[in-house]
């Protein structure tokens, strides 16, 4: 029982499809908690709070750093060795995955949001069916006039020149955030990419929906569990901490020199098995590449850069059909409106 050992890892790898039964408790605070679903746990102050927090990790079940570094702040949680004046719903997206070592095991998780998972019925499907229900429920409860706020946590395939970055999800109009792109910053996530389009994804979800304050942060490179050096992502889960206990975050000792935004200016989808890259398998995330360079060619279509240069990020030839194949993003221009 989680009440016992206090290790959600461990807990949601011994049943990663369903739980014998579901769990609920307090603890010696009032803190309420409760794990209804497997990789599902909720917890609640007893007292006043101001802000509702999700954390999500293993949405791509091969990623296990995130994972990781959750489950320790969710074991100091239960075990009291950090305060908690926050609502707080962790994740971990995909269970199965998890078990098996895989990035997926049909479908890619993070495509099914928004609703998308009404297209088909495999186990991802249905996961994020479920995920999406508890986010719902979630700050529903929570209720309206409250910080929201969702960060997903990841890792990507490959190498990259920027190894920890964030992409903030399209607002439909709302200003971005200069707070929260500092307070990544002060988790040395000092890279954002501005995305100017709907998506599937997890965060998009949660920020179009709820209007939290929601990123995908990419945390460096996949690496089997208890192989990940936990200690690069030290600031990271400090300032996790601070975040769910209401603390400051020291924002102010964040240089905005230090900060890195990009714009999103292609967004490449496979549309046949002929979809080929023309750069190398092993070309780093953020790779730049010059003016009218062939990126990628698709049957009949060629990819070109079409700014004086884009960097390439997430490269993956081996999506289905109809899914993103590349982003390449460009430096952020003087236009973006900035709150």
């Amino acid at each position: 029982m989680l009440q016992r050992n206090s290790d959600l890892l461990a807990h949601t790898l011994a049943h990663p499809e369903t739980l014998p039964q579901s769990e609920a408790f307090t603890l010696a605070d009032g803190t309420r908690v409760s794990l209804p679903h497997t990789g599902v746990l909720w917890l609640e102050p007893a007292g006043p709070t101001a802000q509702d927090v999700v954390l999500s990790a293993g949405v791509h079940g091969n990623e296990t750093a995130p994972i990781e570094i959750l489950n320790r702040l969710v074991q100091d949680l239960l075990t009291g060795q950090r305060p908690l004046r926050s609502r707080l719903l962790v994740l971990l997206g995909n269970p199965m995955a998890m078990v098996a070592g895989q990035r997926e095991l049909e479908v890619n998780l993070n495509r099914l949001f928004s609703g998308a998972h009404r297209q088909g019925n495999t186990a991802e499907h249905q996961r994020a069916a479920l995920l999406e229900g508890e986010v719902r429920r979630f700050f529903e409860q929570g209720g309206e006039g409250r910080s929201r706020f969702h960060y997903d946590l990841h890792t990507a395939i490959r190498d990259s020149k920027r190894e920890k970055f964030a992409i903030y999800p399209f607002r439909h109009g709302r200003p971005w955030r200069w707070q929260q792109i500092e307070f990544l910053a002060s988790c040395e996530v000092d890279t954002i990419l501005l995305s100017h389009n709907p998506t599937t994804t997890f965060s998009y979800f949660s920020s179009n929906e709820f209007g939290a304050d929601a990123f995908t942060v990419e945390l460096g490179k996949v690496r089997p569990f208890g192989q990940n050096d936990l200690s690069r992502l030290a600031a990271l889960e400090t300032q996790l901490g601070r975040l769910l206990a209401d603390e400051s975050l020291a924002l102010e000792t964040v240089d905005r020199a230090d900060i890195t935004v990009f714009d999103v200016a292609q967004v490449i989808d496979k549309h046949s098995e002929a979809f080929a890259f023309t750069f190398a398998d092993d070309a780093a995330n953020f790779t730049p590449f010059p003016r009218g360079h062939l990126l990628a060619t698709d049957a009949e279509r060629q990819h070109r850069v079409a700014a004086a240069e884009e960097a390439i990020v997430f490269p993956n030839a081996r999506v289905a059909n109809g899914q993103r194949a590349l982003l390449t993003v460009v430096p952020v221009g003087p236009d973006q409106p900035f709150e």
